[in-house]
C-alpha cells in the first residue's frame, strides 16, 4: 500500500477527534506539553503546532478554561474542559458511536 497515501487518509480521519481527545483528557487538569504527551501515548500523534492553536480556540469557543500555575520555575497554563465542553464532548461522543455503528454495518454489508 502507498505509505504516503495511507497517510493522508489517517491524518485525514484522526483530524476531528484530536478535539475529542483533548476534550476528554483535560476533564482532569493539564497543560500544553504534558497534554502533547498524553496524546501520544493514546495514539494520537500532534504536533505542537496544531495543540497549541487548538488549545486557544477551545478557550475561545468556552470549551476549556485556564489558569496559569506560577509555583513552578516556568509558569504552565493549565487548561479544563468546562462544563460546556463536556457537553459538547457527550454530544460529539454520541455521534461517533453512531458513526462507528454506521461504518461497521455498511462494512459487513448491512444497511439500516
Amino acid at each position: 500500500m502507498d505509505e504516503e497515501l495511507l497517510g493522508g487518509h489517517l491524518q485525514e480521519l484522526r483530524r476531528g477527534t484530536v478535539v475529542l481527545a483533548c476534550l476528554s483528557i483535560l476533564k482532569q487538569p493539564g497543560y500544553g506539553y504534558g497534554l502533547l504527551e498524553a496524546l501520544e501515548q493514546a495514539g494520537f500523534g500532534v504536533e505542537a503546532n496544531t495543540l497549541y492553536p487548538l488549545l486557544r480556540r477551545l478557550e475561545k469557543q468556552g470549551l476549556l478554561t485556564s489558569s496559569w500555575d506560577t509555583e513552578e520555575a516556568r509558569p504552565r497554563k493549565f487548561y479544563t474542559t468546562s462544563e460546556e465542553g463536556r457537553e459538547l464532548l457527550r454530544a460529539l461522543l454520541q455521534d461517533w458511536e453512531n458513526l462507528h455503528n454506521s461504518i461497521r454495518q455498511l462494512n459487513e454489508g448491512q444497511s439500516s
